[in-house]
């Protein structure tokens, strides 16, 4: 593990210790077991945005928010159409706190908009603290933990209907995020009982040509992909190991034309996102993005992160096969964060056409 991930769990870890010791985990549990249910993920099935609350960056500094209440900001946000609105809580990097998910998701209920709380989870504990805050969602970062934990965590996010965004740095996480995407999409959650009432059963009526929906999901459960990635601007058609299939899969040098309605709805439990910054220097790898498009699950939605500033960036990401992007400081500077997330959503959605 790099040294600064390494630094952030160990904070982590002492974060979820000391809440432990005011709050024991039966306590929480029970808590959490009375709540509402939190509203789902809601896609369309063209591109998509999770805009990011976030207040300060270890490599740029404080960021914007002048002019913007936390409330105010997260609302824009969701009038703009993000479909989840990502709330870092990490305190001593990020300027977070459980506090401001809280804010958060109170000043977005009603909108049908998640929360979802970003940091570096490291016990179930912090999930049960995620959900008692009034999140729908929360990221896990592949290289963080071991195999046995990822799938503890991903059991405890289903057994709270929160849905979960896997974090990848590289080709190596990607392996193990799709087989995580496989493995509890077959087993479930292996007996555990639900918090709360059992999701329904989700289908969207309105599909696709052809009848694919291919980020409708109920749950965990993943079905066969029709999305086409690319590997590069102008890159040609090449074949590359399935992780999930077992099979060589055709990449074409442009992605499958969808249809950007915005009634075309569906739903997420499960998402892979590629964070493109290097660990050492927490900079932006150009390309990075691009290069590891061919290695994306096929099953579920996927994520770009880190990096994406302009409605270029956004369409870029796009083309080259990921359905959704995670965009936190360029929204957080913008004068006018509304207008931003719009026009990256329009020129995402456009490049899928």
């Amino acid at each position: 593990m790099a040294g600064f991930l390494d630094d952030m769990a160990v904070g982590s870890r002492a974060r979820a210790a000391d809440s432990m010791t005011r709050e024991p985990l039966a306590a929480l549990r029970e808590r959490c077991a009375d709540l509402p249910q939190p509203p789902a993920m809601h896609l369309t099935t063209a591109f998509n945005v999770i805009a990011e609350l976030k207040l300060h960056s270890p490599s740029e500094g404080a960021l914007g928010g002048a002019g913007h209440s936390l409330q105010s900001r997260v609302l824009t946000y969701a009038s703009a159409g993000a479909t989840a609105v990502s709330v870092l809580t990490e305190p001593h990097r990020f300027a977070g706190s459980l506090e401001h998910l809280k804010a958060a998701a109170a000043a977005l209920a009603g909108t049908g908009v998640p929360v979802m709380r970003k940091d570096f989870l490291v016990d179930p504990y912090q999930l049960y603290e995620a959900r008692a805050a009034g999140a729908g969602g929360a990221l896990l970062i592949v290289r963080v933990l071991t195999r046995p934990q990822l799938d503890e965590m991903l059991d405890c996010a289903r057994e709270l209907r929160l849905f979960v965004l896997l974090e990848a740095f590289d080709e190596a996480d990607l392996e193990v995020a799709a087989d995580l995407v496989a493995r509890h999409a077959a087993t479930g959650t292996r007996g555990r009982d639900p918090v709360g009432p059992p999701l329904r059963s989700l289908h969207s009526k309105s599909l696709a040509p052809g009848g694919h929906d291919h980020l409708a999901r109920a749950s965990f459960e993943a079905v066969p992909s029709t999305r086409r990635v690319r590997g590069g601007e102008g890159a040609p058609e090449r074949s590359v190991k399935s992780r999930s299939e077992g099979a060589p899969r055709r990449i074409p040098d442009a992605p499958r034309s969808q249809p950007a309605l915005d009634d075309e709805r569906c739903y997420a439990s499960l998402l892979v996102g590629v964070n493109s910054r290097n660990l050492q220097t927490l900079e932006v790898i150009p390309g990075r993005l691009i290069e590891l498009a061919p290695r994306l699950p096929q099953t579920c939605p996927c994520v770009a992160e880190s990096g994406l500033s302009t409605p270029a960036d956004a369409a870029r990401v796009a083309r080259a096969g990921f359905d959704m992007a995670l965009v936190g400081s360029a929204l957080m500077r913008a004068p006018d964060p509304g207008a931003l997330l719009k026009a990256m959503l329009d020129a995402g959605r456009a490049a899928r056409r």
